[in-house]
Order: structure tokens, then sequence, then C-alpha cells
């Protein structure tokens, strides 16, 4: 781990120690460092892989949630749109006092800003190193704990057989529309088709296990498939 990367992640989980929701809920505040540690992991195995800089794009991805620092119970869905660009609002001044490039600055606040909708609000390039940031979010919003997370936040294990057959039949028409979602690498999009066949082998085997599971006197009445938090089940601003 470079100096840089160090100094990067003290900052964040400084700043996250700041959020009243996370001093109330820990569990939450763990996660959401638990995650970025993973998405910087992903992000310097792509810019190798994709000859990019793997520190700065490592520091990227660790301040790309950055402003969960000001979450609270009252925040609402145009908060969590908003996220990005906040996170880069409150990186540029941190990435300053480091004394980085201007333009490398300018590329690691674009690629925050822009991870959840591609949009910022100040100029830049949506270049592959940008875009990467999204990318890595998104690929480990598409893994085994996710999956579990998943299933619980919805208590999957409560619902009614037909009720599960819903959300599973829905679920992997999803998964097909995200399979062909385009990243910015060949190396991004390696892991995310590996990391989608994983959630299409589970949730096929599923619904394997569920149908085996009906009666032989007649078939289970058709039912909606409950709510899902888009957050959950989606790749950030495709859900």
């Amino acid at each position: 781990m470079t100096e840089k990367i160090k100094k990067t992640e003290a900052f964040l989980r400084e700043r996250l120690k700041e959020s009243p929701y996370f001093q109330e809920h820990p569990e939450a505040g763990a996660y959401r460092l638990e995650h970025t540690f993973r998405v910087a992991r992903i992000g310097m195995s792509i810019a190798r892989a994709e000859g990019m800089d793997p520190e700065a794009l490592a520091m990227a991805c660790l301040l790309h949630d950055v402003s969960y620092c000001r979450w609270s119970a009252a925040s609402t869905q145009e908060d969590w749109l908003n996220h990005g660009r906040e996170s880069a609002r409150i990186a540029r001044p941190f990435l300053e006092n480091l004394g980085l490039p201007p333009d490398v600055i300018g590329e690691i606040c674009y690629g925050v800003a822009i991870h959840v909708d591609d949009k910022a609000d100040f100029p830049g390039e949506a270049t592959a190193f940008a875009r990467t940031v999204g990318d890595a979010d998104n690929i480990d919003r598409f893994d085994v704990y996710r999956l579990y997370e998943t299933l619980e936040s919805m208590s999957f294990s409560k619902l009614s057989l037909g009720e599960k057959q819903a959300h599973v039949a829905k679920t992997l028409e999803r998964l097909e529309k995200f399979l062909e979602m385009p990243l910015a690498t060949p190396a991004a999009t390696a892991l995310w088709r590996e990391r989608i066949g994983v959630y299409r082998d589970f949730y096929r085997r599923l619904a394997e296990q569920l149908s085996a599971s009906l009666g032989f006197e007649k078939a289970m009445p058709e039912a909606a498939p409950p709510e899902v938090d888009g957050r959950l089940l989606g790749p950030s601003g495709h859900f």
C-alpha cells in the first residue's frame, strides 16, 4: 500500500466517523467501509489489467462514497442520487492537500461524481479511468454478500412460495438485461459478466428448487413479486 492510499483510507475513516447515522448504526458504517475497500481492490485490479494508475484509481474508489459522512435517517432518494457529486466536493480539497497534479485530481473527482448516475456538476471527461470508479462499484454490488443482503432485506424466507417464485423470475429477467450493460474496459466487462453469471446460476437453481417444492395436485397460483430496494438489486443508475 502506498503512502497516498494510506492517507486516503485514514481520511475516509475519519470522515465516516462524523456520521451521526453510523454512530447510531455501527453495522451500517462497517458495511460502508467494507464495501469501499472491496471496490478499491476491484478498481486496482482493473487498473493493472488496463494499464491505468492503480494508486490513483484506488484513491478514487476509496473516496467514491465519502459523502455518507453526511448521511442521516432523513436522507432521501435524491440524496442518494447526488452522493457521488457530494463525495467529489468533499474529496477535492483533500486531494489538493496531497499535492496531486490538477489533471489527476480532476479525473479522480469526475469519476467519483459520475459513479451513481453518469452526471457531474462540473466540466470533465468520462474517460475509461473515470468510468471505472462506477464499474468497480457495480461489480461489488453483484457478489455473494449482496445476494445474502438482498434476500435478508426482503425477508425472503417469510414469503409465500408463490411470492418467492415471482421474485426469482423477475430477478432472472433483470439479470439478462444487466449482463449486456456496457462497461468501460474489457477487464471490467469480464469481471462483471462473471459476477452476473454467479447470480444467474444461483437464481436458476433457486427457481428449480422452488418448482420442486410444489405439491402434485395443483399448480401454485401466480403472485406478484415483492418490492425490492433497487439499490440492492441493480447497478447504480440502472435500476
